[in-house]
């Protein structure tokens, strides 16, 4: 402990030292985060600081039933791990769990913080939904808690890993709340539907195109409108690469030149692609659709994981036509229903199986005091919110 900072106080006679942690510890002010922005709402965000994240948590949930318990994880790095969980709600089993697979852990170090946590966590699965869910808001994690969920937070890390989560609480974001729960639900069925179209809408046009003498009139206009000297298929493939490549250089790029790279990759490449005939317009429109659908998904892990579905859709429907679209979504569906979150809790759930109650408080935002049941995957103590 007096090699990590803290003081040791030894008094005479008594044979257990006091370890009083007086640190000031290099910080940086809560800000709001970059990837959970809100028009309305808390402007402060976690931080790298494991003590400024508890605080800020704990400012939230007033509860003395509120446990933070610390841990130690590493050989030689010692990394703080603090599990948080309100004992009175939490499922103890659930708690119990992760508290054994946190002491479990047999590493140097966690080298990427949460997670390379979640990793250990989790589990060794090349699935690519994630089974954790990050926030970077102390209202977010709070939320979770007062639910039931278990909160890790991790030092160097400014986001809380919330477990176990369902692949719906990767469609919720907090400006939900913060609106209307008319203009909620509409914000909530639009991003939806954003999810939905980034998933499938390229291989759905490639469908439409193949057989698009058996297309009712109403959707006849649907086609390449232009010639190009590249199969429809590669030319969404190529669309594919050519936006994460703009992604990862966006990533790598300074602040006062992401705009200039904006208008290089959108405008100028694409401008110029469609004038040399490598692209027709209609696969950029679509690639640009399934594009905003990514960015509307408020996971970014999320997000990612249905860009690699929507390219083995199209790969799939490219060389099977008709049959590998079929094929792609039989795939997608039973990845999906397989997977299993902490504590063998179904990813699909309230859909599969089915929970109507649960189901329609995720389709529709409803107002705050209707939504009485915490859920029931979670096995909470006190069910009642």
């Amino acid at each position: 402990k007096v090699l990590a900072g803290p003081l040791a106080l030894l008094i005479d006679g008594i044979c257990e030292a006091i370890i009083i942690d007086a640190r000031e510890y290099p910080v940086r002010q809560p800000e709001e985060s970059e990837l959970e922005k809100v028009t309305r709402g808390s402007r402060d965000g976690l931080v790298e600081t494991i003590v400024f994240n508890t605080a800020l948590i704990r400012r939230r949930i007033r509860d003395p039933k509120l446990r933070n318990e610390l841990m130690q994880v590493g050989t030689r790095s010692k990394t703080d791990v603090v599990v948080s969980y309100i004992e009175d709600i939490a499922n103890p089993n659930l708690v119990n769990l992760v508290k054994k697979k946190i002491k479990s852990i047999e590493t140097d170090s966690l080298v990427m913080g949460e997670k390379t946590l979640e990793e250990f966590i989790v589990g060794r699965s090349w699935n690519p939904l994630p089974q954790a869910k990050f926030t970077e808001r102390p209202d977010v994690a709070a939320a979770h808690l007062l639910e039931g969920h278990i909160a890790v937070i991790v030092d160097t890390s400014p986001s809380v890993m919330i477990l176990p989560v369902c692949m719906f609480h990767f469609t919720q974001h907090a400006e939900d709340y913060y609106q209307n729960p008319t203009i909620g639900t509409y914000l909530r069925w639009v991003r939806l539907v954003s999810m939905f179209l980034s998933l499938v809408l390229p291989a759905l046009w490639l469908i439409a195109v193949e057989y698009r003498e058996s297309l009712p009139p109403a959707l006849k206009f649907l086609g390449a409108k232009g010639e190009s000297a590249i199969p429809l298929f590669i030319q969404f493939l190529v669309l594919e690469v050519g936006i994460d490549m703009l992604r990862l250089a966006s990533i790598h790029t300074p602040n006062a030149l992401t705009t200039s790279l904006g208008i290089i990759g959108a405008l100028l490449l694409g401008e110029l692609a469609v004038k040399v005939g490598w692209f027709v317009p209609e696969t950029i429109l679509y690639i640009a659709i399934a594009g905003i659908g990514s960015f509307a998904t408020p996971s970014i892990e999320f997000a990612l994981a249905i860009r690699l579905f929507r390219l083995i859709l199209l790969i799939l429907t490219g060389m099977l036509k008709g049959y590998g679209f079929l094929l792609g979504l039989l795939f997608f569906i039973i990845i999906i229903t397989t997977t299993k979150s902490m504590g063998g809790v179904r990813y699909t759930w309230p859909l599969i199986p089915f929970d109507w109650k649960a189901l329609s408080t995720i389709l529709f935002r409803k107002p705050v005091p209707e939504v009485k049941m915490r859920p029931d995957f979670l096995r909470t103590i006190d069910k009642d919110d």
